[in-house]
């Protein structure tokens, strides 16, 4: 049985708000909206069945500071599956994240700098701990893409399969923001699903319908498993909407 590729949307928060960065620069943001709460609302109504929550601030701090926030979304969403990412460096944010409700967390800089600590974390929340892998020109990028690894994202993929991962948030930070199109990211997440056999979910680049065509496409022509697609920016400045894009990835006759 196929799985259906799921539109996840976005919402990534700063200072309180929502908003969207272009490569995950801190300085090139734009505000879509002064309540988070009512966004994530805005799209369980309109029939998303996962949110993708980023903690922007945290992500550059080191640690959660968006918290509270985050935990009123979780708890007030728990019949949707909500991913929770930004900041994520102990047990003790784990924890506090599933706890409010988070489906799974998105761990990464920590995560990747410390094996162990991944290893104790897929461990202690078992099917709770995706690792967002954020690539630049195929290398990693952690500490909130301001510091690129020389080590290969397959790479690193191959020494962490056997941790018991959930799976994996893919994010090509060239295209993140930019509404310049999906170049060859959706081919870079198919690869890591390969090689991990982990679900993938693909993230950076999505502007049109045809975006979303491309990958359902690519998905259906390998045996990786993509679970779903992140889209913010195009969401927000109504290229499309959530239920057209949900059609495109569903293979509706009018996306076929």
């Amino acid at each position: 049985m196929t799985t259906r590729l799921r539109l996840i949307p976005a919402i990534d928060i700063q200072d309180g708000k929502c908003v969207r960065l272009r490569q995950g620069r801190k300085s090139d943001v734009s505000v879509f909206s002064e309540d988070p709460e009512a966004v994530a609302d805005s799209w369980v109504r309109q029939g998303c069945e996962r949110l993708h929550l980023v903690d922007l601030d945290g992500a550059f701090e080191g640690a959660p500071v968006n918290h509270a926030l985050i935990a009123r979304i979780c708890s007030a969403h728990r019949q949707i599956a909500v991913q929770v990412g930004g900041g994520i460096r102990s047990h003790a944010h784990i924890d506090a994240l599933l706890d409010a409700g988070a489906s799974q967390v998105i761990l990464g800089t920590k995560a990747i700098e410390d094996r162990t600590f991944l290893r104790a974390a897929c461990e202690r929340a078992p099917g709770k701990c995706f690792l967002g892998l954020d690539t630049r020109a195929g290398k990693v990028s952690v500490r909130g893409w301001t510091r690129d690894l020389d080590v290969d994202y397959l790479d690193f993929a191959r020494e962490v399969t056997d941790f018991g991962l959930a799976g994996f948030v893919h994010t090509d930070i060239s295209r993140d923001g930019m509404m310049i199109g999906l170049a060859d990211g959706p081919h870079a997440s198919l690869k890591l699903a390969e090689v991990s056999g982990k679900p993938v979910i693909v993230s950076g680049g999505v502007t049109t319908l045809d975006d979303l065509t491309r990958i359902r496409r690519l998905a259906a022509n390998t045996p990786s498993h993509i679970l779903g697609v992140i889209s913010g920016r195009a969401l927000y400045e109504q290229r499309f909407d959530f239920s057209q894009g949900q059609r495109a990835l569903d293979g509706s006759p009018s996306h076929a």
